[in-house]
């Protein structure tokens, strides 16, 4: 079983519906639902490109997924999720736009947010020791020969290489696309996103997530809202 500390809109978001219908999968459940043709791009198509994404739901990564540290349980890893967002305020994301990001789509910041990099910061330094050591076998599974020296120190340190320096959000929508494919695939998510792309996004939870086993689909597990309590200032 694997854990990961990912966000996703609310499921009754718009957003969040039209992810799920474009990836058919919504990640509150674990059951797929028929994809539909896209613009150019048949139903057939639209399944073969969203294949990769659709088992870990629309999703941004703030912790990636992680077995459980022998000495924590979920119990505890739930309770901490609680600590941290009644807390933490919500950051709040102007504008998505989509993206290409080494072959594949995504919906990323239309400009930087240091903000919400020092959040996304902070879950990964606090929920660290809740993690396992990557195994030999995890991290070959990454093709750490080919990462940069930053990615390979924070794979070994924190168990993913795109954290802190490295870190981009990003809501992913696809797997890798050929560039011959890219601009029919471009323009389909375009045409599905750009109205609900008008509005701020909200980052106001923190969603721990669940893989039953391997290759299972990653569902929401747990829902914590941000911002519950004021944080406390010390001198």
């Amino acid at each position: 079983m694997r854990y990961a500390i990912y966000f996703t809109p609310r499921q009754d978001e718009p957003l969040a519906r039209i992810a799920a219908n474009w990836l058919g999968r919504d990640p509150f459940g674990a059951a797929t639902r028929p994809v539909e043709a896209v613009g150019e791009l048949s139903a057939a198509e639209v399944a073969f490109h969203t294949a990769s994404a659709r088992r870990y739901g629309f999703h941004a990564t703030l912790k990636a997924p992680f077995r459980l540290a022998s000495n924590e349980t979920e119990g505890a890893l739930r309770a901490a999720l609680d600590d941290f967002a009644e807390t933490t305020p919500m950051v709040t994301i102007p504008r998505l736009v989509v993206s290409q990001i080494d072959g594949f789509f995504a919906l990323v910041p239309e400009g930087p947010l240091p903000a919400l990099n020092r959040f996304a910061d902070d879950v990964v330094r606090d929920f660290d020791r809740f993690r396992a050591p990557l195994s030999e076998a995890e991290i070959e599974r990454r093709s750490p020969d080919s990462l940069k020296p930053a990615e390979f120190r924070n794979l070994c340190q924190w168990g993913y290489p795109y954290v802190f320096g490295t870190f981009r959000f990003h809501m992913t929508l696809s797997g890798r696309v050929s560039s011959q494919e890219s601009p029919r695939l471009r323009a389909a998510i375009d045409s599905l996103f750009a109205q609900v792309l008008q509005r701020p996004l909200p980052v106001d939870a923190l969603n721990l997530f669940v893989e039953t086993e391997p290759g299972a689909p990653f569902m929401v597990l747990s829902h914590h809202a941000l911002g519950r309590r004021p944080a406390r200032k010390t001198a």
